[in-house]
């Protein structure tokens, strides 16, 4: 402050009043950081009512289709499980065609149970089903299991030896942190037969005309 009033020539009473509302940073780290919470509070005040009223809209959306869905025949849970399993499940290739045995594996816990109703009402019983977590070594493997058990409604001490992925620090993956847990993986032991299945019903599916109604929702 002195050596503002010295360099204008004027009292330092004067100095400080016209300087008093100036933020002073004592370093450029300090400047940058003000600008940003500045630069965020100023996004926030503009877009945080629309972020609100989208976040309302999408949860009335949510709440009203899902109950559009409604109950599922056996037929429709058997149409939506081989869709899906051909979408994320493994598939046979031209250098290993034999490999036709079902193995799932997803982190979204709606297609896993989804895929377990599939395969209940294609015969399978639990005693065929063999479960292990894919998940990268730097997470919680036991928490990670424990929530993952608790989806299925099954004990840990059902689930295999987990695959372990290895650490990356320098990693730009998102799916990191406290919910993260992974993918689980679904083996069903002696189970060609139900590839064959679900390749013959995605066939069915893509060869099919649509002979219905528009759908209104």
């Amino acid at each position: 402050m002195p050596e503002i009033a010295e360099l204008l020539a004027v009292s330092k009473s004067s100095a400080y009043l016209w300087t008093r509302d100036m933020p002073l940073d004592a370093t450029p780290a300090e400047a940058a950081a003000r600008r940003s919470r500045h630069s965020r509070a100023v996004a926030e005040a503009r877009w945080g009512p629309y972020r609100q009223k989208r976040d309302s809209e999408r949860e009335a959306t949510r709440v009203r289709l899902a109950e559009w869905v409604g109950a599922l025949s056996d037929r429709e849970v058997i149409l939506l499980g081989a869709v899906t399993y051909w979408c994320e499940g493994t598939k046979a290739k031209p250098w290993r065609p034999g490999a036709t045995n079902l193995q799932f594996i997803n982190s979204d816990p709606r297609l896993i149970l989804l895929f377990l109703r599939y395969v209940a009402l294609l015969g399978v019983e639990p005693e065929r089903l063999r479960y292990r977590l894919s998940i990268h070594e730097s997470a919680d493997v036991a928490e990670a299991t424990a929530w993952w058990a608790g989806i299925l409604g099954a004990s840990a001490e059902v689930f295999q030896r987990p695959s372990l992925k290895k650490h990356n620090p320098t990693t730009v993956r998102r799916n990191v942190g406290e919910p993260y847990r992974g993918c689980l993986v679904i083996n069903v032991l002696k189970s060609a037969r139900l590839y064959w299945e679900a390749e013959a019903v995605m066939e069915g599916i893509a060869l099919s005309e649509d002979q219905s109604a528009p759908a209104i929702m």
